[in-house]
């Protein structure tokens, strides 16, 4: 148990004297570029299955024919 309690008392001091945290306008400017990011892959994933489905519907179109 003493272990634990030294694991806890270790990892606060860790968290409060060692660890860098971000400022506010660097986690905004984080979260801002995650967001633009996440809209660029979706908008490609987006056009990857548009265009799948039309070669594939154009191409099962031309064997029923």
């Amino acid at each position: 148990m003493a272990k634990v309690v030294q694991f806890i008392k270790e990892s606060y001091e860790e968290m409060t004297q060692k660890v860098t945290w971000p400022t506010w306008g660097e986690l905004q400017n984080s979260s801002v570029l995650v967001l633009v990011a996440s809209l660029i892959i979706a908008v490609v994933i987006f056009a990857m299955d548009k265009g799948s489905t039309f070669a594939l519907d154009t191409f099962y179109k031309s064997l029923s024919n």
